[in-house]
């Protein structure tokens, strides 16, 4: 179970690798487009927008259905939620830690602002 989940973050992060893969997923959340609507933007063949989709389709982003001779994209967001739980543990780590310089930077500077300045009398 622990190792399944594992390869679906790794094809959900390789996915998410790639930014004509993220641009294809932001237009997705506009609605349901064709691959060949998803191809527009780039200056790419329709064969290597269709390699992308099936990257963006193994990883479970997108859903895929053809109608007649057209291949109609879907944005599946359940996965971007389990990326999203992953990360949130480093996020946590790394308030955790800034939290704690910001508390150390705060004390150095009431200790400068309350220790005597050179030169001055006492």
């Amino acid at each position: 179970m622990v190792e399944q989940e594992a390869h679906r973050l790794d094809a959900i992060f390789h996915a998410l690798g790639d930014a004509t893969r993220r641009q294809m997923l932001r237009a997705l959340t506009e609605g349901e487009r064709s691959v060949s609507q998803l191809a527009e933007p780039f200056d790419m063949s329709l064969a290597a927008a269709s390699k992308h989709v099936k990257v963006l389709e193994k990883a479970g982003l997108i859903r895929r259905e053809v109608r007649w001779r057209t291949h109609t994209c879907r944005l599946e967001p359940g996965p971007l939620a389990s990326a999203h739980d992953w990360l949130g543990f480093y996020e946590r780590f790394w308030t955790d830690r800034l939290d704690v310089l910001d508390a150390l930077l705060r004390e150095e500077n009431a200790n400068r602002k309350t220790a005597p300045k050179e030169g001055d009398k006492t």
